[in-house]
This record gives C-alpha cells, structure tokens and sequence, in this order.
C-alpha cells in the first residue's frame, strides 16, 4: 500500500516562499506520474505541477517561473518550491501519484490519480 504525508505548508506574506515536500511510503511502479494539487474553499481541485519517473515536468499557466517540482528518489520525496507566492495561492495542497508516465492531461484529471495525501495548508496574506 502506498502512502503520501505532505509537509511544509504555512502561513506566509506575499511575495514570501514556501517549500512543500511529500514523503512516499511503499512502492508505486516503475514508472509513475506524481503531481501537486491544490484546493481552495468554494473551488474545483486545480492542478499545479507534475513530474514523472523520467523526470518530464508540467506547470500550470498561473505558477510557471514561480513554482518548482522536484523530486528525490533516494529520499523518496517530492518536493513543490514555491516562490513569490500571492494571495491567490492560498489553499490546501495535495500530493498526488499514479501509475504510469504523466499523460498531456496530467494536471487536468485529478480523478485519475491514484493515490493522495491528506493535504497541507499553504495562507498567503498580503
């Protein structure tokens, strides 16, 4: 069985960074798409990043030059660097994985992931 624990969320000025990391516990496939979501009061979950085991990434419009994801296979973490945060950030952020190598609709189908983590509180105040 595959867990995800996020970590790192906080409370934040705008303008300031944050660094989420979310720990994987249990194997999920030899090739995987892992990803952050997030998820705020009133909205949709919104895709944020993806990354997959060949290390391809993804960004959505709204955090590309701001966000980063990575990943560290020794440590097994994934990891959401994110920079010049703003209001509009603010949400609850999920760490999110699925078998197999992120399609082009990775960050548009949360319903195809099949693991997640129980989420982390990112408040961005300005």
């Amino acid at each position: 069985q595959v867990q995800l624990v996020e970590s790192g969320g906080g409370s934040v000025q705008a303008g300031g960074s944050l660094r989420l990391s979310c720990a994987v516990f249990g194997y999920i496939s030899y090739n995987y798409c892992m990803g952050w979501f997030r998820q705020a009061p009133g909205k949709e979950r919104e895709g944020v990043a993806v990354i997959d085991s060949d290390d391809s990434t993804t960004y959505a419009t709204s955090v590309k030059g701001r966000f980063t994801i990575s990943q560290d296979n020794a440590k097994n973490t994934l990891y959401l660097q994110m920079n010049s945060l703003k209001p509009e950030d603010t949400a609850m952020y999920y760490c999110a994985a699925q078998l197999g190598l992120c399609e082009s609709w990775a960050l548009d189908v949360p319903s195809d992931y099949n693991y997640w983590g129980q989420g982390t509180q990112v408040t961005v105040s300005s």
